[in-house]
């Protein structure tokens, strides 16, 4: 089958197109895959630059989001058949037999939900990733409730674009933090709020007026650095702070945090892959069916910006690593 791989981290370029031998099932309840898209996500152009999870087991095809059509079925698998449309995010992350920028992937059952039938695979492809690391930042991490004020920074990207609308799922009230107006009116569009330009206006100011200078309940940072600190004094004394980013204590400390009472969290949705947590893992295939009958009933929308055919991997990586794009971006595979 044709794949995308690399067999040593560096630029794009280092993601070359290929001829490798299609993967089997090994397991009874594995499902063989012909995938029809593959996500790409920021985590996609950090291991092609650093390196994967599994140093040892190069080459490694990379892409966690895929999908595609059940082209055949283990022995024990009961939740799909030959033929099944289906979404998810498993592989990719540098285990050998695993990743989706490629024509035909094996995923055990379990980590499989059924693709929502109103969008294409490109769409569906570029789902699951944001998906997951939204509803476990603001669901599972922070515990939003309904009522209550929530800020979500890049309200345009990958993950935030889908937090906005989690988050009005939910009945709370979003405020968002984006670049240009032409991503404040789609922010909008998707429900929030309150826009607010960063570029031209303090951000802690504009939530505090927002929020009668009290602060948001929740606050759920997309960006890292330097915002991460900077985003306490927007929330209210024993609010929650939810970060994808790690901290970089460089770029400032937590004294003003600790005198706030502010509950931190720290989200990262390939915990229970790397760590191998099933119930966690089964979690995240409910979260993918949720949404998955959120998106049909017109409640969610995933927003694709642009999408390549598989060959056009690395022009892709480039696009993502432009640090501009707004919504997702998917690998047209068949």
């Amino acid at each position: 089958m044709k794949a995308i791989v690399i067999t040593t981290p560096g630029t794009p370029e280092a993601l070359q197109l290929v001829e490798v031998p299609q993967p089997q099932i090994q397991n009874n309840t594995d499902i063989l895959i012909r995938l029809h898209a593959a996500g790409i996500n920021p985590i996609d152009t950090k291991l092609r630059s650093r390196g994967t999870f599994y140093p040892n087991e190069m080459p490694a095809i990379l892409g966690c989001d895929g999908a595609g059509v059940v082209e055949a079925i283990g022995a024990a698998v009961k939740r799909f058949k030959v033929g099944d449309e289906v979404y998810f995010c498993a592989g990719g992350l540098g285990k050998s037999g695993t990743g989706n920028y490629a024509e035909f992937t094996v995923v055990d059952e379990r980590w499989v939900a059924r693709k929502p039938t109103s969008l294409s695979f490109a769409e569906a492809a570029a789902a699951p990733l944001v998906l997951i690391t939204a509803w476990e930042s603001l669901y599972d991490r922070g515990r939003l409730e309904a009522g209550q004020k929530v800020l979500i920074h890049a309200g345009a990207g990958g993950v935030g674009h889908v937090a906005i609308q989690l988050a009005k799922i939910k009945g709370a009230e979003v405020c968002t933090t984006v670049s240009s107006p032409e991503k404040a009116r789609l922010a909008r569009q998707l429900g929030a709020d309150n826009t607010i330009l960063y570029k031209q206006t303090d951000f802690v100011q504009a939530v505090l007026d927002w929020t009668e200078g009290e602060g948001v309940d929740l606050a759920f940072d997309t960006v890292g650095g330097k915002i991460f600190y900077d985003t306490v004094p927007a929330v209210r004394v024993y609010g929650d702070l939810v970060t994808i980013l790690e901290p970089n204590p460089a770029d400032g400390n937590l004294k003003t945090a600790r005198s706030r009472n502010l509950r931190i969290s720290l989200e990262i949705m390939l915990t229970p892959a790397l760590q191998g947590i099933v119930a966690a893992q089964l979690h995240q295939t409910e979260i993918l069916e949720q949404c998955a009958s959120w998106i049909d009933e017109g409640k969610l929308k995933i927003h694709l910006s642009q999408s390549f055919t598989l060959q056009d991997a690395p022009a892709a990586h480039k696009v993502i690593e432009s640090g501009s794009t707004t919504g997702k971006i998917s690998l047209i595979v068949k």
